[in-house]
């Protein structure tokens, strides 16, 4: 995720970064744009056709399709908020479950705390590359708890690492150091890192429609490749500027949704996974370990 001071207009205006959609987009661009030059020409100097108000449908059209487009990024934005709601929330169970871990447990059990900061520091990076369809084990610290090898072979590996933290929790409460009261305390926030896992999994499982993206990307095709044809008879050569405009700006909308819909990945316009899960393991290191 690109970080930045929303106060700076000028920056925005003038720079550009490797995936900014305006790079994704020249190729478009000057296609269009030197169609667009091109029927130009030929309608001034050959056949100079006499037709008012003929962009009238275009107008019409082109509202219609704002709309749709308010009503794709809207969703797509929802989707993107949603996750960053889970992150939030994984962020928060994992410090109160570091908190009161540390309170229930006697100063003295250090491999005890070990294990727990263990558990509790890797399962948001297990997570997040389990987003991507990925697994990072260097990312991972591992001990007697958390072995490589057994976790090299599961296929859901947050699942796993809450398993484990759910069995080290029980083991303690049979041997008395955790009390049954204790241990329903500590239930809220097990069972919150399995929601949080499957808020995600369904995020980025569960795409726009399919008929409803096709629709949309073909409506905006067609606006868009007719756009020189109409626009060129009553604007002449400034036909040019103002189908270049259009054509970023509604194909810009549609981008900028593709991207943030799965917020997931590693595009600048996704969620700072990587910084939260940092930001976890230093909270959960310093609540136990300290």
């Amino acid at each position: 995720m690109i970080t930045y001071n929303p106060k700076t207009w000028f920056h925005f205006i003038f720079s550009f970064h490797k995936n900014d959609s305006f790079r994704t987009l020249l190729p478009g661009l000057i296609a269009l744009i030197v169609l667009t030059a091109g029927l130009v020409f030929v309608e001034v100097n050959y056949f100079d056709i006499q037709i008012k108000n003929i962009t009238f449908f275009h107008q019409v059209i082109g509202f219609i399709l704002s709309m749709l487009l308010v009503f794709r990024i809207n969703t797509a934005y929802d989707r993107w908020w949603e996750g960053r709601k889970a992150w939030g929330s994984l962020l928060n169970s994992s410090r109160n479950l570091s908190i009161k871990i540390d309170t229930f447990l006697p100063n003295d059990m250090k491999d005890e705390r070990k294990d727990f900061a263990t558990l509790l520091s890797n399962y948001p990076f297990v997570l997040k590359e389990h987003l991507r369809d990925n697994y990072i084990p260097n990312d991972l610290q591992f001990n007697a708890q958390l072995v490589k090898d057994e976790l090299d072979k599961v296929n859901h590996k947050p699942n796993y690492i809450t398993k484990l933290l759910l069995r080290k929790i029980n083991d303690l409460n049979i041997k008395g150091v955790i009390k049954s009261e204790q241990l329903l305390m500590l239930n809220e926030e097990l069972k919150s890192f399995t929601d949080v896992v499957g808020i995600c999994e369904r995020i980025r499982s569960t795409p726009i429609p399919y008929s409803y993206s096709l629709y949309l990307k073909r409506i905006i095709f067609l606006y868009v490749i007719t756009m020189p044809f109409v626009f060129a008879i009553d604007f002449k050569y400034w036909a040019v500027l103002f189908v270049a405009l259009i054509f970023y700006s509604f194909a810009t909308l549609e981008l900028i949704s593709e991207e943030i819909e799965d917020p997931f990945g590693n595009d600048d316009n996704d969620l700072p996974t990587d910084e939260i899960a940092v930001k976890i393991k230093v909270n959960v290191e310093e609540i136990l370990l300290n």
